[in-house]
């Protein structure tokens, strides 16, 4: 286990030398990321939003009341309508992306992302340099699915929020597949409903079209609040890339102690520290 306790400031000059000579850099963000952000999922920020739910149910987090079998469609949509608003809509780009894109500033960067809060586009990333590849809470899809495309629910949603009462949205507004009639969810990848559209697979290609590219150059790969939920998709290609370059540099930044692989120490630099203070010491 590598930890950052030993020459902070160090590190951090190392980082900073290497991004300035660097070919490219390649970024992962996890759940840490947005949680550096403020965009809490539990405590007073869940209380606030949806009290009620924790009243009548006893849910007492947003992620696990994305899984409740409410008592109606009416209901659920409610819940939904109030998890996308408050964490999609009625919010701005928090300080870690804010500070990441100034780091990011006249540099050849690409940004794969598991998170689904769309605070990377918020915080004006390019969007031809970005991969959010489980999905995006601005987008719904058919739950069937009966067809690969997305659909934007600002104005719904809203509406939704605006005019739901005793826990429940007017029918009206429950929302219904263009196509086949079936209801609507979200573009979250849950299961293998998920719905992949054009956009998605462009953006996936862009992505490994840029690792292709530099896999054999100098190279940042910068690992932002990324755990061990879904390691396959961040974590273990980029610790596989550093493995394979010399020229790689892998700098994971996580609250969490990490366990780093013998063989990519010598070009691992970990920070076990706050994202936000780790961005903002890398800026020039």
């Amino acid at each position: 286990i590598m930890t950052s306790t030993t020459n902070y400031w160090d590190n951090i000059e190392r980082v900073k030398e290497f991004l300035n000579t660097a070919d490219a850099v390649l970024v992962g963000i996890g759940a840490g990321m947005s949680t550096a952000a403020g965009l809490t999922y539990s405590g007073e920020r869940f209380h606030k939003y949806f009290d009620d739910f924790h009243k009548k149910y006893g849910i007492t987090d947003m992620y696990s009341g994305g899984f409740y079998s409410f008592e109606s469609i009416e209901e659920y949509w409610v819940w939904w309508s109030r998890h996308i608003y408050y964490n999609r809509y009625d919010i701005s780009a928090g300080e870690p992306y804010i500070w990441l894109m100034e780091l990011l500033q006249n540099k050849n960067y690409f940004v794969i992302t598991t998170n689904v809060d769309h605070q990377m586009q918020l915080a004006g990333v390019d969007k031809n340099r970005l991969y959010y590849m489980q999905g995006d809470y601005g987008l719904w899809q058919c739950s069937k699915p009966c067809h690969q495309k997305t659909y934007d629910n600002e104005e719904q949603v809203c509406r939704m929020v605006k005019e739901q009462k005793d826990m429940k949205i007017p029918t009206e507004l429950i929302p219904h597949c263009p196509r086949c009639g079936e209801l609507m969810t979200m573009n979250l990848r849950i299961d293998g409903t998920f719905v992949q559209d054009e956009g998605w697979y462009a953006a996936q290609k862009r992505y490994t079209d840029f690792v292709e590219k530099y896999k054999d150059k100098r190279i940042v790969l910068l690992e932002l609040g990324v755990g061990l939920n879904t390691p396959m998709i961040i974590k273990y290609p980029f610790m596989r890339m550093a493995n394979h370059n010399i020229d790689a540099l892998y700098v994971p930044i996580n609250m969490e102690k990490q366990t780093i692989p013998f063989e990519i120490q010598h070009n691992t630099i970990v920070f076990n520290d706050d994202i936000l203070k780790v961005l903002n010491d890398l800026l020039p």
